[in-house]
């Protein structure tokens, strides 16, 4: 009875939602363990499109719990317009099935207004192309301590002493840019009234969770945005606040390491990326914009934000960070997405590794100027002229797509475990059970 994790194994946006809903069926529990609602998930299931931002993705299964995780920022205002949403498309909530970790810091609406100000204040080519809803200074509070955390809610005396706490910080800091003082006695007033709305949610999720596992159930463990956007192993600075990779699964529910049995990394079979920062296969012209190909990508494979509605920059599959990513969050099997957009392209491009400076390297280096200075090596290979959307076995595939599939194996030192071949759950080829490592 194996307990898995699903990470992105690019920059985001590589289809966790639908992989981790087709697992969810039978898991016993879905825990999310890191970011905000920054990132978000796109579940098509009969027909019906669900959008999600903050809740897991299993809150949509009936008879499943669902669980927010310590290592999350939880805006409570944009949680509950979201519960109301899914409850509308006909989703039963309650505090039996989805449980927010006690110590859960949240995101309060001074935090969207510090990343706005700062994002806006930021001078060329130091903008990190933040989505402005206060996750990066949620979590400089958490690790400043003095963030309010869900269980500070339920005792007046408390709430308002972190109040304090956090105004002495941020008041001065907004003085400085410019910004009006924060309203004590408004923001806690506000405090108090969500509060009722959230307080049933909360929950001692590291003991629910531990208890869980001795029982033999099922934990799948769900993060946000992909592994490049990693904290300490992404594309410092153009990245997310939080640590994305595997490990922090962990640590962002309140378990052991050993409680993980399986690593499932999802992988686009091509390479997108939301905001700035560095993209080695990136498809643009002379003028900085897509080129043919790249616009190919982005219309056919729908490539715009969940959260933001951002255009998604596009290029070719880049080996040599996915290899880079297996090897960061210890990935046993991925799962490859999106086949189908590849379909009719006469030749596809793989990256196999860079060079920089005359020098070859099979990894990107980690410091920026480097990065922005490296230029993909590519290995080229047939496409295919036939269909591989909706497929469902391998024989359903043409037999230049499972070469395809094959030589993106070898180049990651990792096995494909499930392949993805529409945004519908059933248009899935398992290959191996992550379940049953």
């Amino acid at each position: 009875m194996a307990n898995v994790v699903v990470v992105g194994a690019q920059w985001g946006d590589e289809g966790k939602g639908k992989i981790v809903d087709w697992l969810s069926e039978r898991a016993d529990v879905i825990a999310r363990f890191q970011g905000g609602h920054n990132a978000g998930h796109t579940l098509v299931i009969d027909g019906k499109v669900y959008k999600l931002h903050a809740l897991p993705s299993g809150v949509v299964r009936g008879g499943k719990l669902s669980v927010i995780g310590n290592g999350v920022v939880l805006d409570p205002w944009h949680l509950m317009n979201e519960i109301a949403t899914v409850r509308a498309q006909g989703v039963e909530i309650t505090p039996e099935t989805l449980m927010i970790a006690e110590n859960t810091p949240l995101i309060l609406p001074f935090h969207g207004e510090l990343d706005r100000a700062r994002e806006e204040a930021a001078s060329k080519g130091t903008k990190i192309g933040t989505t402005g809803r206060g996750i990066g200074p949620a979590y400089e509070d958490k690790v400043g301590r003095r963030a309010i955390r869900v269980a500070d809610l339920a005792d007046d005396a408390t709430l308002e002493a972190r109040v304090d706490r956090a105004l002495q910080h941020h008041d001065p800091l907004r003085k400085g840019l410019g910004v009006e003082q924060i309203d004590r006695d408004a923001l806690i007033a506000k405090l108090k009234e969500i509060a009722v709305d959230i307080l049933p949610y909360a929950a001692p999720v590291w003991k629910v969770l531990n208890e869980k596992r001795k029982a033999g159930k099922r934990i799948l463990f769900e993060g946000a945005q992909g592994a490049l956007l990693d904290i300490d192993f992404g594309t410092y600075p153009f990245v997310t606040s939080s640590n994305v990779i595997a490990g922090q699964a962990a640590t962002g529910v309140g378990i052991g390491p050993g409680s993980i049995d399986y690593v499932l990394g999802i992988v686009k079979a091509y390479t997108t990326r939301v905001g700035e920062g560095p993209f080695p296969t990136e498809l643009l012209d002379a003028d900085g914009n897509p080129d043919v190909d790249g616009a190919r990508l982005g219309e056919r494979g729908h490539e715009f934000g969940t959260t933001t509605g951002r255009q998604r920059r596009c290029g070719w599959f880049d080996a040599a960070l996915v290899r880079q990513t297996c090897a960061t969050s210890g990935i046993k099997g991925i799962c490859l997405t999106k086949l189908d957009v590849l379909d009719g392209f006469e030749t596809l491009k793989i990256c196999v590794g860079y060079e920089l400076d005359g020098e070859r390297l099979d990894y990107l280096p980690t410091a920026s100027d480097q990065q922005a200075r490296c230029t993909p090596i590519y290995e080229e290979i047939d496409g295919w002229s036939e269909t591989t959307e909706g497929a469902r076995s391998w024989n359903d595939l043409p037999a230049n797509a499972v070469k395809y599939v094959r030589r993106v194996e070898e180049l990651i030192e990792c096995p494909v475990a499930l392949l993805s071949t529409s945004p519908e759950r059933e248009d899935t080829i398992l290959v191996t059970d992550p379940f049953a490592d």
